[in-house]
């Protein structure tokens, strides 16, 4: 099949990689714009781009995609199929209407649950046993296609939000191919969502993560978990932030919330429980063992987090 890739994120590059190793004919790829990164602010081409150009596959950089040169150049390319993953734009019916068979779009949760930017880290967040990828056409409605197939994966306990991202990546190409390999068939109409059981995941913010100590220490441990290393999870003390790491004890010790109940191990209740921290990072601190700042912030954190 000609196949046109659309995709941007980390999460996307070894399902870019198979898809160039397939039998499949790909016939161009949509990617962001080159971004400056970094502290000093270096502008850096996505990884899809490069390892598009080094096989020889046209690229466009479009700021929308629903520009009409864009567009135009989509169509010169005439896809059977377009491929969409961590793409990161709005896609507008005149671009859905382009593929002779379908724009399918590779989503890591068990949809309808998660839709959304945040659909790595909200299964870790929310206790879920197992999360994985759909594969779904794109519709005008966000991730509300129906679904071509889906994958899923175990969630390992301890796992963080990083690490889940590295599994889900390492597990997309199989997912791509298969449902690539449906499609050489035919037109797959796939099974619709049941729209009463989906939920939605904005993109995550940096301040998403200040922890509310009135939470049971289990959720908190959880959010800790799914919220690293993006956007991390902080508490505040003395006006000041106090950036919070994985792995964390749970405990069964209670008290007033954000209390700070023994500052050998940096033991804090909360609303249910309590936690042990092992790393923590004052502000404009390194990090450090957690029993060396309570050692050292002891009078601050007297009068616990909030």
């Amino acid at each position: 099949m000609r196949i046109v890739i659309m995709a941007t994120g980390e999460i996307a590059e070894g399902t870019f990689a198979a898809a160039l190793e397939s039998e499949h004919e790909i016939v161009g790829l949509v990617t962001q714009p080159d971004r400056k990164v970094g502290r000093k602010q270096v502008l850096t081409a996505p990884q899809v781009k490069t390892m598009a150009l080094e096989a020889g596959i046209p690229v466009i950089q479009p700021e929308k995609v629903r520009e009409e040169e864009a567009l135009a150049q989509i169509r010169d390319w005439s896809p059977e199929l377009i491929v969409v993953m961590a793409y990161g734009q709005i896609l507008p019916q005149s671009l859905i209407d382009i593929p002779e068979k379908a724009i399918i779009n590779l989503h890591a949760s068990l949809l309808p649950k998660y839709r959304g930017a945040s659909c790595v880290q909200s299964p870790i967040r929310e206790g879920d046993a197992k999360t994985g990828w759909s594969v779904i056409h794109v519709v005008k409605k966000l991730d509300a296609g129906n679904i071509v197939l889906q994958q899923e994966l175990k969630i390992a306990k301890g796992e963080t939000g990083g690490e889940l991202h590295d599994r889900l990546a390492k597990a997309a190409p199989l997912a791509l191919l298969n449902a690539l390999a449906l499609f050489e068939k035919g037109v797959v109409e796939g099974m619709a969502q049941v729209e009463e059981e989906s939920t939605y995941v904005p993109k995550l913010l940096r301040d998403d993560g200040k922890i509310d100590w009135s939470q049971s220490a289990r959720e908190i441990e959880r959010l800790i978990r799914a919220y690293h290393p993006w956007p991390g999870t902080f508490t505040e003390f003395s006006g000041k932030r106090l950036k919070l790491f994985p792995p964390v004890v749970l405990c069964e010790t209670n008290g007033t919330s954000g209390a700070v109940i023994s500052e050998d191990e940096l033991m804090v209740s909360c609303g249910e429980g309590s936690l042990i921290f092992s790393v923590v990072q004052p502000e404009g601190k390194p990090r450090m063992d957690s029993r060396d700042f309570a050692r050292g912030y002891r009078e601050q954190i007297a009068s616990g987090f909030s």
